[in-house]
């Protein structure tokens, strides 16, 4: 019998070890197979979707506050002479520019300019205007003449 007992708690030692060695392996099983990279990923799209729509939802609630002050027709005017330039029917727009002093005199209008003293101004003689070409005689002279008076063409 003694016999029988040995190989009895051989087994039963044997069994003793398979249940934590068969859970030890599921639990491994598990992390090794659980999406756990994309869980965290799919975390991370939603909180950057949460703070989204939370941006969203601010940006409604200050345009419906918007929309209220602009409720009245004396608000929406104003806004439309400022934003659009826009006038009632009858009225003309007149816009004047700002300028400053010193953008005047460097500017390309000669209106800006100061006037010039006659005296400073230097006389220079005007060349005679000469032809560079010899007028040749005949058919060719009038058409070089013709094609020199319509020189505009070029």
């Amino acid at each position: 019998m003694a016999t029988t007992h040995n190989i009895a708690t051989g087994t039963k030692g044997r069994i003793q070890w398979l249940y934590p060695l068969s859970i030890a392996t599921a639990i491994a099983m598990v992390v090794a197979w659980f999406p756990l990279g994309t869980l965290l990923h799919q975390q991370g799209q939603l909180s950057a979707a949460a703070q989204q729509i939370a941006v969203i939802q601010s940006e409604q609630r200050a345009l419906a506050a918007q929309q209220r002050t602009v409720a009245t027709k004396a608000e929406a005017t104003m806004l439309a002479r400022q934003l659009y330039q826009l006038v009632k029917p009858g009225q003309s727009l007149i816009q004047v520019l700002p300028g400053t002093a010193a953008e005047g005199a460097a500017s390309g209008d000669p209106g800006y300019q100061p006037l010039v003293a006659p005296s400073s101004v230097a006389a220079a003689p005007a060349a005679p205007a000469t032809s560079a070409h010899a007028a040749p005689s005949g058919w060719r002279g009038f058409v070089s003449r013709l094609v020199r008076t319509l020189e505009f063409w070029r």
